[in-house]
């Protein structure tokens, strides 16, 4: 059970740090008396919104009077942040304590989830083994102390986000990302989308049980939702060494940032905030969050200022433009013939991820990229500034809304924070739901 839990309308910024005070006084009495060598692992900048880094550089300020503490970003495969977005997202912290994670090369195998093990977690679905490769620093160097820090919010690949999502994928080598992302898309987006246990996530928890039951951890885990006056704040905290801190949080995250319609939705506009999101890889939140809700025929409209690129790394950034966000089907025939699809096994499941099967029209109005690039993936484009005058995100709420002219759309600023889904979608689907 967690060490430390707290619901409340609105949990503020004064309580948030009482309770990390009380962590880490439980933390000198559970784990480690007197912690020389401290590691935080928070989120990259993509979870800004949540908070995280305050909570990691309040941390950091509490233990570095009496211990060398380092900072390692969960980045997964995402771009390594600047100095200029460390001081964004970790205030004080100093730059030399915080390090990037190299998925390729900074990582070392630990062991392995076996392919019978994969195959019987799924139904059969995925029958590949699951190498788990971790970070070098995170395993060899000595640890008195971890924290994982994150934001508990429901995710296409584990259900939830956060936990040991912080280790499998945030901490990841690249063979773990990738066999764990196309298993995940094989499973399908929508039978992962808010169910706390996923064949993923049971897969790491077996990994986490069998290969990291040493480490001197513990996970600080928030909750958010949106109050009266539609600002995103913290509703809960959740502090613990076990899986029922996880499940604790997931369950609240469950109920509260899950939005269920009767009907689906014709028209649906969105933001991805242009300081956070820089690549479809991570603005197709938008995307994932909202697939459940919308209507065949209908348009997801996405506005990304920030929008420059598709992928994260150059090479999954090639991937993509040569082959597009086409479909399952179509991804699943190119993989069994094409090498690179087969090398770069997280960019073909991000390809689905990214797709609506055909369903429903994804138009971006990005920031940076032209029509010519935006209709070369398969989606479609829409001007920037012309679609900021007409929509004007700044002035609308959550909901439903209507332009000057009279056309009604859906608005969320932040599908980043939720999930919106049909209840038929979310409650008849084979996997199950409120389990």
């Amino acid at each position: 059970m967690p060490w430390i839990s707290e619901q409340a309308d609105s949990i503020s910024w004064d309580r948030i740090e009482a309770i990390l005070q009380q962590t880490v006084a439980e933390a000198r009495q559970r784990i480690c008396a007197t912690p020389r060598r401290v590691l935080l692992l928070p989120p990259d900048i993509t979870r800004m919104h949540s908070g995280s880094g305050q909570i990691t550089e309040m941390l950091y300020n509490m233990l570095a009077g009496e211990a060398d503490v380092h900072v390692i970003p969960t980045l997964g495969q995402h771009v390594p942040h600047t100095p200029e977005e460390n001081v964004t997202m970790f205030g004080s912290i100093p730059e030399e304590k915080i390090h990037p994670h190299d998925w390729r090369g900074g990582c070392v195998q630990i062991g392995e989830i076996s392919a019978a093990e994969v195959s019987a977690a799924c139904g059969g679905i995925a029958d590949w083994p699951i190498p788990i490769t971790l970070n070098r620093m995170l395993m060899e160097e000595p640890w008195d102390l971890i924290i994982n820090i994150g934001h508990v919010v429901p995710h296409e690949v584990l259900g939830f986000a956060n936990h040991n999502k912080n280790y499998f994928i945030g901490l990841g080598g690249k063979d773990l990302i990738c066999a764990a992302h196309l298993m995940a898309a094989r499973c399908g987006i929508e039978n992962n989308l808010g169910n706390l246990i996923t064949p993923v996530r049971h897969c790491f928890n077996l990994a986490e049980e069998r290969y990291l039951s040493k480490l001197p951890d513990l996970y600080v885990q928030v909750v958010m939702a949106r109050n009266d006056q539609d600002q995103l704040v913290h509703t809960g905290v959740y502090v613990g060494d076990d899986l029922d801190t996880y499940l604790d949080a997931a369950k609240q995250s469950r109920e509260q940032n899950i939005t269920v319609f009767d009907k689906p939705i014709q028209k649906m506009v969105c933001v991805m905030q242009g300081d956070e999101f820089f690549s479809t890889w991570v603005a197709n939140k938008a995307v994932y969050r909202t697939r459940m809700v919308m209507a065949d025929g209908g348009e997801l409209l996405i506005l990304a200022p920030g929008l420059k690129r598709f992928g994260e790394q150059d090479d999954v950034d090639a991937l993509i433009r040569k082959y597009g966000y086409c479909g399952t089907d179509k991804v699943m025939a190119d993989y069994q013939t094409c090498e690179d699809l087969q090398e770069l096994a997280h960019g073909a499941a991000h390809l689905m991820h990214g797709s609506s099967e055909g369903r429903f029209k994804i138009t971006y109005a990005p920031g940076h990229l032209g029509k010519e690039e935006m209709e070369s993936v398969h989606f479609g484009y829409a001007d920037l500034n012309e679609m900021m005058k007409r929509y004007q995100p700044g002035t609308r709420r959550e909901g439903w809304n209507k332009t000057d002219d009279g056309e009604e759309f859906y608005f969320i600023p932040t599908p980043s924070a939720g999930l919106w889904s049909t209840r038929e979608r979310l409650y008849d689907r084979a996997t199950g739901f409120n389990e």
